[in-house]
């Protein structure tokens, strides 16, 4: 099988990723519930993996890292954190169900989206900058699409939030571990990502990056404050409650190690490259409707396609028939289809990791010339 679905989960992973994680079932307890050997290990390797993602995303303190079970949780924690009901906030068109469905739970909530053509930053500044008034609540804004690769012009939103004084939200779910991203730079209030995409960790792992502690989703036991009834006030601890997933955790530091030695920009580089073989490979295909352009800075390695002469779920069946990995659907993503025009049946989504390779492309393009 070729697998071209790494914006759901990237499924090879770096062979270290799967010994760490058969390593901490082996030797690891709980992190911060007892001085024994297993316990101690346990909690040094928390820890390492908050210091590993602290330098990659450029937090200064790494117990302002939060371990979740993945990205959705994260973005409802920081929704719960900010959000209230009867608020307001202002989202961009191409958010994920993992933000749309918490922001439709809260009752009375305003949510105000804005709606601009793919691959137009500079419109998508001006939608935010006519949106973003006072009384909202909060701005949020995912980093890259998820159905199209669209590199969302997050510096620039994340500036006017600051002017306005507006918290920010930042999905990095599709652009964590290949476009770069600066915490500290940024100035959002939370960022949240899966361990299980472009981080290389095992499914099941999630993080939430925080400026300040916010409220937490989940209460109960945090091996801190324990004669208290109330969640402790600092952070980590405040947000993570219960027994921590340290397989996942030891998964996820041998993956982001991965990602900070072969490099950010260098996997990225390689995702666009891979998607600009197929964009260019299908140029006067009638047969396909394809969501691309050759800027680098505008889309990253995640291509949309329409088939005129089937549905996407169809062709994507047929295609795992003939040994190649793809998604078709709506992606969790109704929103970012509304936006876009494809609505009516949803794409074929294309979408590499590191492990992905132009000869793999190519294998796919003969197929469909076949």
């Amino acid at each position: 099988m070729i697998y071209f679905d790494a914006a759901a989960t990237t499924f090879q992973k770096p062979p270290a990723v799967r010994r760490a994680v058969v390593r901490a079932m082996e030797t690891m307890s709980s992190p911060g519930r007892g001085n024994y050997q297993s316990a101690a290990l346990a909690a040094e390797t928390l820890y390492a993996c908050r210091e590993e993602i602290s330098a990659l995303f450029g937090l200064e303190d790494p117990e302002n890292v939060v371990f979740t079970s993945n990205a959705t949780h994260a973005l409802n924690i920081a929704i719960h954190s900010l959000v209230p009901p009867g608020g307001r906030v202002v989202i961009s068109g191409y958010e994920h169900n993992a933000v749309t469905r918490p922001l439709h739970a809260i009752p009375n909530l305003r949510i105000h989206v804005v709606n601009t053509p793919l691959f137009d930053q500079t419109a998508m500044v001006q939608g935010f900058r006519e949106l973003v008034t006072e009384g909202t609540d909060a701005v949020i804004c995912t980093h890259v699409s998820n159905v199209f690769g669209y590199i969302l012009p997050v510096s620039e939103i994340a500036r006017l939030c600051r002017e306005r004084g507006v918290p920010l939200i930042v999905d990095a779910s599709q652009s964590a571990g290949s476009v770069p991203i600066h915490m500290g730079e940024l100035g959002a209030d939370f960022v949240a990502m899966p361990g299980h995409k472009g981080l290389y960790g095992p499914q099941g792992t999630g993080i939430l990056l925080c400026a300040s502690a916010g409220k937490p989703l989940l209460c109960g036991g945090t091996g801190s404050n324990s004669k208290e009834q109330s969640m402790p006030d600092f952070l980590p601890d405040r947000m993570e409650a219960g027994t921590h997933n340290m397989p996942g955790v030891a998964g996820l530091l041998e993956g982001i190690r991965f990602v900070r030695r072969v490099g950010v920009e260098a996997i990225g580089h390689h995702g666009w490259q891979l998607k600009e073989q197929l964009r260019r490979g299908l140029a006067g295909d009638r047969r396909f409707r394809v969501f691309g352009t050759e800027e680098p800075h505008l889309q990253a390695g995640v291509l949309s396609l329409v088939p005129t002469e089937t549905d996407s779920e169809t062709f994507c069946q047929a295609m795992a028939e003939a040994g190649f990995a793809l998604r078709g659907g709506f992606h969790c993503a109704p929103y970012a289809h509304q936006t876009a025009g494809t609505f009516a049946g949803g794409t074929v989504r294309f979408s590499v990791s590191a492990f992905n390779t132009g000869g793999e492309v190519e294998s796919f393009l003969q197929r469909l010339r076949q």
